[in-house]
Order: C-alpha cells, then structure tokens, then sequence
C-alpha cells in the first residue's frame, strides 16, 4: 500500500470516527442550546471581506486542525435559525432528530436513481409520497410522485410533466419546435422558480402569460380568460395554470376551487405550487386555505419550509402518478430496469440522497398530530403577530396575512409613500441586522417597500414578537421627523 494513501485510510477508521463523533454532538448540543436560549446574536459578525479570505486556501499535507475545532468556526459565522428572534427567510429551524437523519443518509450515501442502490431509502420515499398524497386528497391508488431538491427543482418536474401531458405533440422526442409557442397562466405573485422554469424549457418571455392578481394579491379566477384571450392573440397555446398556495411575498393563497373550475372547462393542467403552503392540508383549522387542492393534477410541496426539515427535500406529487415517469420518458440501458421502484423515471435527479428518511422519521416517531399541531400554530402566530401590528399607529400592515407571512411598515407623519418611505424601512432592517437582536427580511410591494417577516420557528414566542414591534418604532423614532 501506498504510503501517500495512509491519512486518507486513517479517516475511515470506526474508533476515530466514534471518538471524533461524540465530540462533535457535544459541541453540536451545546450550540444547539445557546442558540434556543438565544445566548448569542441572531446573526454572527462576518462581513465577508473578512471571512471568505479566512477560509481561502488548502494544504498539502494535514493542516493538524481537529474537525470539531473547524466545525465550532463554522458554527459561529453561521445564521443561528434556532434563535427564538429568527423570523427571516421560509428556512425551518430543524428538528435535531432530522440533522442526525441527514448525518445517516450521508454516510450510507445510496443513491436512489434505482431500487437496488437505495432500498431501504426508496421504500420510505414511497411511504411519504403516499402520505402527501392522502394528505392532499388524492386517490393514493392513483396518485403517485416523488422527494426532489428543492421546489424550484420541484415546479420545474411538475411543468415539464404538464408539457408531455399537455402539448399536443411529443415535445420530448421532438422538441419545442415540433409543435405551436406553448405558455402557462402565471399569478403575478408567483414565485421566480415558476417563470425561471418556463424559460428553461425553452417557452422564452412570452411562455410566461401573466394573471392579475386582487388587492389581497391572490390570482383573479375572473381574469383568467382574459389573460388565455391575450395568449391566443399573440400566438400562444397555454396548457396550464399555476396556482400559488401560498406566494413568496405575502402569503397569498390563490382561491383553487374556480380556478379548477376554468381549467377543468378548458382542458388546462392545474399546478399548485405548494412549496410552502401546502403543509396547512395537516391543520384542521387551516387545510380550508387549499379547498379545491385534490383537483389538482400536481402538486409541490416543501417539507424543509413546514415540516420542520433542513433543506432540501420537496414532494412533486401528481393526482395521476404516470405523468411523473411520461415527463422522462427515457432509455438508459445501463440504469434504469422500468419499474415502479426506480426514481431516477420521475426526476431530474439521478445521485439523489436519502432525503426520505429524515421526512419518514418524523411522522412516525413524532406522529403526523404533531406536525399538523406545528403548522396550525405558526398560522395562527401569523395572524397573532398581524393583530398586535395593527393596534399600533406608526405601523402598517400590507394586508391581513393567510398564514404566517406578514408584511408591515412604518409610518411616520410628514413622510409619504416613496423613496423616502422606503428608505426607511431598509435603515430599520439594516439596524436590526446589524445589532443581531433580529433577523426579518423585507420585500418590494406595489405601495413600496416593506419589512416581512415569516414565522417558522416553533421556539419563536409572542414575547418576541412584541419586542420585535417595540424594537421597530424605538428605531423609527430615532430617525427623526424628517422634512418635506
């Protein structure tokens, strides 16, 4: 044997592995920890002139730095999304158990292109599927899909199965040019992923045909028809309808049930995107918000935004699962044995992790109540937090929230919608940032520039919320009566 060969072998050694291992949950533990007990700052102090030149470079030989040493660096210039005050982006902060799940698909790293190379991982993708499916209202005898990367991933597998379902023409064996200029029906709420995918397919600008949205910024059922109107003028065939349950932005929940109704009457595909939303089919008190949803023909659903997973691990599930493996239909001799077990039919993905097991391991060790619990009170926080914004004078809401996004402002007497409004909204923020007391994020709205904040976090309190609020006027104060 090589002696070059000898610290890489050395790595693989189980009582190393046990010892370094040990170590490294302990450190993890006690991060985990502070961070709940909110004992250090939302956001660390890494600007990156200064931490992406700290970790430039690598040896030849072994650096002697231990793994635990480098992890604990890591971990003080990371966001800490187990802070109570973190309320930012749609980012869960995951339940341990889930990081111990993700620690296990790596080690065993069996792809799931096929059966064979992942069996006992496949097995549990089914059983999640499935549940989806049921949760979703969809005949599981008929239903089908499949745990991809990420909801763009995800809108991107639903839509190329509605162009194979949809076009008129085999679009994959002859491509787009086979056949007419093809475009989906699209909220102006949508999320980026769903424009980014039309382009991607090869459908360009006008693929995207845009639908107004209400003063709630849901999709308008009644400018649908108007909007299929233009596409024709224009030369366009849509095949589809993307629904958003909810939008980025605001939370918006599009009204299902007429949109069903147009596309069932014009022979359109439906595409919910459900990225974050689609959870709320496991709270009683909320699943109303995606009535109609089980007429979908397909549906994503994020379980690393809702489900309390690390990223990534999202459901494309179809109310008729053979458009999942009609979008590849595909030879590859050497991979696929064409059975119902192997993945790698219904995804861009061919070396996909063991996703499944973090997603199975939480709904039957915690129990699918307890999700379903989850969602339903990260909701009603959403309409808590929306209440106490609204009794105070100097803020504004954007609208009533659906769910747990809620977007609001500052107002201040002598200073009107505009530059001046906005500018003020993004000094605000950049304190709180800056100062790692909270982490919200903002958004550009048609009235202007608001700051949102998401509620994801299950040890987030109504306590914070209010000093958030608290927090947000004493730093408007601050900036003074500005003149006009």
């Amino acid at each position: 044997m090589s002696q070059s060969l000898e610290p890489l072998l050395a790595a693989y050694d189980p009582e190393a592995f046990r010892a370094v291992g040990h170590r490294l949950i302990d450190t993890l533990a006690d991060y985990l920890q502070g961070a709940m007990q909110g004992a250090m700052p939302v956001l660390p102090d890494a600007p990156p002139e200064r931490t992406v030149p700290a970790y430039a470079g690598f040896p030849a030989k072994p650096s002697g730095e231990q793994l635990v040493d480098l992890v604990s660096r890591v971990l003080g210039q990371s966001n800490h999304l187990h802070h109570p005050r973190y309320i930012g982006h749609q980012v869960s902060s995951p339940l341990p158990m889930a990081a111990l799940c993700d620690m296990v698909a790596a080690l065993t790293n069996n792809g799931m292109a096929v059966y064979e190379m992942g069996p006992a991982a496949t097995a549990m993708e089914l059983a999640v599927v499935e549940f989806m499916a049921k949760a979703l209202g969809f005949d599981p005898a008929r239903a089908g899909g499949v745990l991809t990367s990420g909801g763009s991933v995800g809108n991107l597998t639903a839509l190329l199965a509605m162009r194979q379902a949809k076009a008129g023409f085999n679009v994959w064996e002859d491509g787009a040019q086979g056949g007419p200029k093809l475009g989906v029906l699209v909220s102006e709420q949508a999320h980026y992923s769903v424009a980014r995918a039309v382009r991607i397919m090869g459908w360009g600008r006008e693929g995207v045909v845009p639908v107004a949205t209400d003063a709630r910024f849901r999709l308008r059922p009644d400018a649908l028809a108007g909007a299929l109107a233009r596409a024709a003028e224009a030369g366009v065939r849509v095949i589809g309808v993307v629904s958003s349950s909810c939008g980025t932005s605001l939370g918006a929940f599009d009204p299902i049930e007429p949109i069903a109704d147009f596309c069932e009457e014009h022979g359109l595909w439906l595409h919910v995107d459900g990225a974050h939303g689609a959870a709320a089919v496991l709270s009683p008190k909320h699943a109303g918000l995606l009535r109609g949803v089980e007429r979908a023909d397909s549906v994503v659903w994020d379980a690393h935004k809702m489900m309390c997973m690390p990223a990534l691990v999202t459901g494309v599930i179809y109310r008729d699962g053979a458009h999942g493996g009609q979008a590849f239909s595909q030879q590859a001799a050497y991979l696929f044995a064409k059975n119902a077990y192997d993945s790698g039919e219904r995804t861009l993905e061919c070396t996909k992790r063991m996703m499944s097991l973090k997603v199975y391991a939480a709904l039957r060790l915690l129990g699918t109540d307890a999700i379903g619990a989850y969602v339903g009170e990260m909701f009603d926080m959403g309409k808590r937090f929306a209440r106490l914004v609204a009794e105070r004078p100097g803020l504004e809401l954007a609208t009533d929230p659906d769910c747990n996004i809620v977007c609001f402002r500052v107002r201040k007497e002598g200073l009107a919608a505009g530059p001046g409004l906005d500018a003020l909204q993004v000094a605000i923020r950049a304190q709180l940032l800056a100062s790692g007391e909270f982490y919200i994020v903002q958004t550009k709205l048609p009235a202007g520039t608001f700051l949102r904040v998401t509620l994801v976090n299950p040890l987030t309190t109504d306590a914070e919320l209010t000093r958030l609020i608290d927090r947000v006027e004493e730093l408007a104060a601050r900036h003074g009566t500005p003149s006009t």
